[in-house]
């Protein structure tokens, strides 16, 4: 097993899983650019219970089940390729929320 280390860059993606773009769940389609342009790695995850600016609670427990619960995208690669593929980002994005940080990285192989 070889442990490798460094400093990478964390995008975060908040949409609603009702999202779409070009008629297309927009978190389908955001994975499917990160692949096509090499980035390392991309991870949806939906979230159970939240609000957003709009402060309209999302649940999924309720009687109903939510369909349009919080999705978060999750990207981890290197500065320059998450700045490479932003400006493709910000043209899908209708509404949501994006934030990036610097991430220590521990990677196992």
């Amino acid at each position: 097993m070889t442990k490798l280390e460094g400093t990478q860059k964390l995008m975060r993606i908040f949409i609603g899983e009702n999202d779409k773009y070009e008629g297309r769940p927009l978190y389908k389609s955001l994975v499917e650019l990160c692949r096509e342009k090499g980035v390392a790695g991309a991870t949806v995850i939906r979230g159970i219970y939240g609000y957003g600016a709009s402060s309209v609670i999302h649940s999924s427990r309720t009687l109903a089940l939510s369909n349009d619960l919080p999705l978060i995208v999750e990207v981890v690669d290197s500065e320059e390729k998450i700045n490479n593929i932003l400006p493709e980002i910000d043209k899908m994005i209708g509404h949501g929320l994006i934030t990036l940080e610097v991430a220590h990285v521990i990677k196992y192989e």
